[in-house]
């Protein structure tokens, strides 16, 4: 549950208009007896809230998504599924996290992975919250040495260790060695470098682990960063 939206109370609205005059959302419907509120208008503000003389508007917390539990052949996966509108992906990763930790608790398991959206916003600060590392994976372009750039910023503003993996990394050579460079002057780790390769996609498809889909150069990148990885976490 997450983010609010006005309701009014027909038989205490008194049709005033009060709410539509202060309403910057348009989100106000008028009526001839009493006013509704458009749904998909509605931000949530509360200014009708708080500026209704009838008392006739109150504030209902939405449903924003849900979260569920499933068993795989790697163990319990937590995951979350945020309806389309909805803007508490941050909350909802927190949730999803604090589900996780509490079962990690109580089966006294050493790691909780999190799988981190791209970007620097909320959901991804709700995601590093607490972590003991950071696993940032880019691509060697423009726009991965970019944000490699932000994301390290925003793991190092909350001290948080983090790690890099060069995903693709054969593509583009000179952006590469950028990304190398950079790393290399901030004294952050690189673990691996996974090349690219169609099978991947291949893996997707048929809805498995590229790892458990083929002994490829791609798994062997992968296992040599997790060992590596792994070597960090018990420092």
């Amino acid at each position: 549950m997450g983010g609010k939206l006005a309701r009014i109370d027909a038989s205490l609205c008194t049709a005033c208009g009060t709410c539509a005059e202060v309403c910057r959302f348009d989100a106000v419907i008028a009526g001839d007896e009493s006013y509704g509120i458009d749904e998909l208008a509605c931000e949530g503000c509360a200014s009708c809230f708080y500026q209704c003389p009838a008392e006739a508007i109150y504030m209902e917390e939405q449903h924003a998504g849900q979260w569920y539990r499933s068993k795989t052949r790697y163990g319990p996966l937590f995951h979350a599924h945020l309806f389309a509108g909805q803007e508490n992906s941050g909350k909802l990763v927190t949730l999803v996290k604090h589900q996780a930790r509490l079962l990690a608790l109580d089966a006294d398991a050493r790691l909780l992975i999190v799988d981190g959206p791209p970007g620097i916003g909320c959901p991804v600060i709700a995601a590093c919250a607490g972590a003991d590392l950071a696993l940032l994976v880019v691509e060697p372009t423009i726009s991965g040495v970019h944000d490699l750039k932000r994301i390290l910023g925003t793991t190092e503003h909350f001290a948080i260790r983090s790690l890099v993996l060069i995903n693709k990394a054969d593509l583009n050579a000179r952006r590469a060695q950028e990304i190398e460079s950079f790393c290399a002057s901030r004294g952050t780790v690189i673990v691996g470098h996974v090349p690219f390769d169609v099978v991947v996609t291949e893996a997707m498809v048929y809805g498995q682990a590229v790892t458990a889909y083929c002994d490829g150069l791609v798994s062997h990148a992968l296992r040599l960063a997790w060992e590596r990885i792994k070597g960090r976490l018990e420092e």
